[in-house]
């Protein structure tokens, strides 16, 4: 049974409308390689509807149908989530109806028909979707991020709605079929490039704003950095949808998506649960200035060459544990809260004043920045660190050791 009448007349007309337009039309197609476990790869022909439908926009929009179905939806307040998806690029509110809702109910149908041939029942499946999702009581939100530079045995949640989990074949292309030139160079492929992060939320039938998932999910990639020590990088895209339909395709932040220099990584248990926990307390951060600019810093420092990566550090260091003390107060600080024994300690402190860092204090630095994190106050943990360094009290417990 129809909920709302009068859109399905009003999206009909504009659907039908614009079959009669583009009836006849050359849609490209996409050639998709499945690679199987034995035997010859699968290739499949797959009609690029979406790259044509919204090439032909501008003709849509300027269809009398066009403009009485977006009238309709105006008058529906469950639009809007669709809507302000695309408000942050200029649109109108006509604009973003049209982008958001038309286009897309178009594209649907034309998948279903396999082009501009109408079938009745084509339309009214896409519609019966779209209902649900205007009307529904919850809408699913889904954003996947393609992940390089790691592996692991099993799902990884992180925390927050996000998991890390193996790619399941043609979920991205299903939806997205021009997503082929989106993907990571051999993504599916090698052992490092199977893997995707998963952003799942329930959001209220009112709730108007998506998540920001770019900001998400480049957060999640930073916490397995921390984790692993991997040259691990995700997107360079972040593929939305709401209740199964795409929503719309955003680049993720820059840092995160680029992969670093450096060796893959693998995650297993104990890291995985590391990571859960750094990413919750990556929002310290917001509150600590020098906390955020210790992280940028060191996250910056994986894509430095020398001498400008050691310099990164040195300042990454300083601006975590170095208070007025600068880099040599850091450097004493960072010894006695890594190093286990007293040669450890002198060894590590030896390393951290070099003008130039090796490995062994490049890792220093992340596990001081994973220290801190987890201590969950920055300031209490160098007045602690302090107090060792008096006598007056033991040496603050480290995570990264019990685990």
């Amino acid at each position: 049974m129809l909920r709302a009448p009068h859109l399905y007349e009003s999206l009909r007309a504009f659907c039908l409308a614009a079959f009669a337009v583009e009836r006849g039309a050359q849609l490209p197609f996409a050639f998709e390689e499945h690679a199987t476990p034995e035997g010859p790869s699968l290739y499949e022909y797959r009609p690029l509807v979406r790259g044509f439908v919204e090439e032909q926009s501008p003709t849509l929009r300027r269809l009398p149908d066009a403009r009485n179905a977006i009238e309709d939806l105006k008058r529906e307040p469950a639009a809007a989530i669709f809507a302000r998806a695309h408000s942050g690029i200029g649109d109108t509110g006509d604009e973003a109806l049209f982008r958001s809702i038309l286009l897309p109910m178009l594209t649907w149908t034309a998948e279903r028909c396999g082009g501009f041939d109408w079938q009745d029942e084509a339309f009214d499946a896409a519609y019966r979707d779209l209902e649900r999702t205007l009307f529904g009581t919850a809408r699913t939100y889904v954003a996947l991020a393609p992940v390089v530079g790691l592996s692991a045995g099993r799902d990884a949640g992180l925390g927050g709605g996000i998991t890390l989990r193996p790619i399941v074949s043609r979920e991205i292309s299903s939806l997205w079929p021009e997503a082929r030139g989106l993907m990571p160079p051999e993504f599916g492929r090698d052992i490092d490039r199977l893997l995707v992060l998963e952003l799942r939320r329930e959001l209220d039938h009112d709730e108007e704003e998506p998540p920001d998932a770019a900001a998400e999910l480049a957060d999640a990639v930073t916490a397995l950095r921390l984790a692993t020590a991997g040259a691990i990088a995700a997107g360079p895209v972040v593929f939305e949808r709401l209740d199964f339909r795409p929503l719309r395709i955003a680049p993720l932040l820059p840092i995160a998506a680029t992969q670093p220099r450096g060796e893959d990584a693998r995650l297993d248990g104990i890291r995985a649960r590391l990571a859960a926990d750094l990413r919750e307390k990556l929002t310290l951060a917001d509150g600590d200035r020098e906390l955020g600019e210790a992280l940028d810093r060191w996250e910056l420092s994986l894509f430095s060459e020398e001498p400008f990566r050691s310099a990164q550090l040195r300042e990454s260091l300083t601006c975590l544990l170095g208070g007025d003390g600068g880099m040599w107060a850091a450097a004493i600080r960072a010894a006695v809260l890594l190093g286990e024994k007293t040669r450890e300690r002198s060894e590590l402190l030896e390393a951290l004043r070099g003008d130039r860092l090796a490995h062994e204090a490049r890792g220093a630095v992340r596990r001081a920045l994973v220290e801190a994190l987890l201590h969950g106050n920055r300031a209490e943990l160098v007045v602690a660190l302090d107090d060792t360094l008096l006598g007056l009290r033991p040496r603050p417990s480290s995570v990264l050791r019990v685990a």
